[in-house]
């Protein structure tokens, strides 16, 4: 049996044309949220990753520490093939990272390469 993985996404890891692209499929998801965090946005220039998305602006998490700063997103229940595709697809301004969400679902989620809890 294979491992389930939990995966946050807060960006274009939800669009439907990304999924079918990375993963060959549609992926179910739980809504969830990530406390302590904000979003900034980065132009994205790799191309196929241009090509996967259709955006040129991608969101990207930053660390705060601070209650009031939460990110909405979607939980991917995923495999761990599922996730080494995930990590081609996010180009190097990301780091993969493991959280906790408010639902006390432990799941990773990428954030900027250079950030520090």
């Amino acid at each position: 049996m294979l491992q389930t993985i939990h995966l946050f996404s807060y960006g274009t890891l939800q669009l439907e044309q990304v999924q079918k692209q990375i993963f060959g499929q549609i992926l179910t998801n739980e809504p969830d949220i990530l406390t302590g965090f904000k979003i900034v946005f980065i132009e994205i220039v790799d191309k196929n990753v241009l090509q996967t998305s259709g955006q040129k602006q991608h969101p990207k998490l930053i660390y705060t520490g601070n209650k009031s700063d939460y990110i909405k997103g979607k939980v991917f229940k995923i495999n761990k093939k599922q996730l080494q595709a995930t990590d081609q697809y996010e180009v190097s301004d990301y780091k993969r990272i493991e959280v906790i969400l408010e639902s006390g679902t432990k799941a990773w989620v990428y954030v900027d390469k250079d950030m520090t809890l």
